[in-house]
């Protein structure tokens, strides 16, 4: 079986030499790329097995190359920044990065990272995600709560009767707390089945989800009436809207 290959796309010197020898001492084959126009070129004529991918790169930003990547192969990026403002992880995410992390990072919990994203290259379909239910319909009925309607079949997600764009890990989160709504989701149950094998260091990324699903979907995303955190377990979705007399 040949190695796994993994595209570094860096423009550190002292990062690119630290992180080729790390991964090719776990048995990795490491190709390097000093900005995003050399990185895009090597991807676009052998895609690699993973993306290392610096954010902050000279000729082409790395959000830019990740775009591009994605049109020409579904191979796993992770996105590498020395920027820790919530922007920038939001972006990576949304452009479809399959994880991030923020220098200066420990090289030991970067490659626990690309070993998970490696075992996840092929997530589970979002029936596999869903609960099991009695008519055994999983992902093929509506559900509407409130002023949301998802479809599952069609991936289409309503508020208040209009159109919202989802991207994938959104929807299936939001698929999660809608079956059925009410149900308090455990924040280490949604992890594991959105994201499973990856070793988070803590729950940032489910955070970010959340918070970008408020956005879309609450009138007053820092005061949410249905994404309703319950302190110290998780989140459930509320149809009815919060009662905020009530703690949550």
């Amino acid at each position: 079986m040949r190695p796994q290959r993994i595209l570094v796309i860096e423009d550190e010197q002292s990062y690119r030499e630290a992180l080729e020898a790390a991964l090719a001492k776990e048995g990795f084959e490491v190709e390097l790329a000093a900005d995003g126009v050399d990185g895009l070129r090597r991807f676009t004529i052998s895609p690699p097995d993973l993306v290392l991918l610096d954010l902050m790169l000279p000729g082409m930003a790395g959000s830019e190359v990740c775009r591009r990547m994605r049109q020409i192969a579904p191979v796993p990026v992770i996105m590498v920044t020395a920027l820790d403002a919530e922007v920038d992880v939001i972006e990576g995410l949304e452009i479809g990065a399959a994880d991030y992390i923020t220098k200066p990072f420990r090289l030991r919990e970067l490659v626990a990272r690309i070993h998970a994203v490696l075992r996840r290259m092929h997530p589970p379909e979002l029936a596999t995600l869903l609960p099991a239910r009695e008519d055994d319909r999983l992902a093929s009925e509506v559900v509407t709560a409130g002023p949301v309607t998802l479809d599952f079949a069609r991936r289409h997600v309503t508020y208040q009767g209009k159109a919202v764009r989802l991207s994938r890990r959104e929807f299936d989160l939001l698929g999660l707390l809608l079956t059925p709504p009410g149900q308090i989701r455990t924040r280490d149950e949604l992890i594991d089945r959105l994201w499973s094998g990856l070793d988070l260091a803590d729950t940032r990324t489910l955070d970010t989800h959340i918070r970008r699903l408020r956005v879309k979907l609450e009138q007053d995303p820092a005061d949410p009436e249905y994404i309703v955190t319950v302190r110290g377990v998780g989140f459930r979705f509320d149809a009815e809207g919060r009662d905020r007399t009530r703690p949550t």
